[in-house]
């Protein structure tokens, strides 16, 4: 098997495990994974990008609005095409644009914002920090472009426990993540936060 197709394997038993936790479980995991934000070290103007939960996610919502509470500027990504995200202001009272995949995100006349925190859906995780997301490499994309213009944001993935997985067949364009935030806290990876 390939890495691809292990790659795609692993996903499809993460996303069905993740499928199958109760709506209302989801909900207060959610929801106490707002409590995380006082161990996130952000600074009154950090600019902090989170997602507009699809499907069965984690609906940071509530962690991102705790992080604004505490002074960040929020940001969600905006699919431009095939290939490329940016990451745009969210500002309370404007409106939300459908950007497809089942997500929403603010349109063309936000800011583009580079965060300085990144809050990143995935599929798949192992205990390394490998991730595997959604398969069109968007976040990849977006952050090596950050890092080459020389901007590098502090990245935590965020996920149920049920999507680790016990090995993800990591390839050299990956983006290791140093940290994760699931139902049950804030955890490390071995390059550390």
């Amino acid at each position: 098997m390939t890495p691809r197709e292990l790659k795609k394997a692993l996903r499809e038993e993460a996303l069905a495990r993740r499928d199958a936790l109760d709506p209302q479980w989801r909900i207060e995991a959610s929801l106490q994974m707002a409590e995380a934000a006082d161990r996130l070290d952000v600074e009154p103007g950090m600019v902090v990008s989170g997602f507009w939960p699809m499907r069965s996610e984690v609906d940071v919502r509530p962690l991102m609005f705790a992080l604004a509470d505490r002074g960040a500027r929020l940001c969600l990504p905006a699919i431009l095409d095939k290939e490329t995200i940016v990451f745009r202001e969210l500002v309370r009272g404007a409106e939300l644009v459908d950007m497809g995949f089942g997500t929403f995100g603010p349109g063309p006349q936000a800011d583009v914002l580079d965060p300085e925190l990144m809050l990143i859906p995935l599929a798949a995780f192992d205990d390394r920090g490998h991730r595997i997301g959604y398969g069109a490499g968007y976040y990849d994309r977006a952050i090596d472009k950050m890092t080459a213009r020389g901007h590098t944001p502090r990245l935590v993935a965020i996920a149920f426990d049920c999507q680790e997985v016990e090995r993800v067949p990591d390839q050299d364009h990956d983006v290791q993540l140093p940290a994760i935030l699931t139902e049950t806290g804030l955890r490390p990876f071995p390059n550390g936060l």
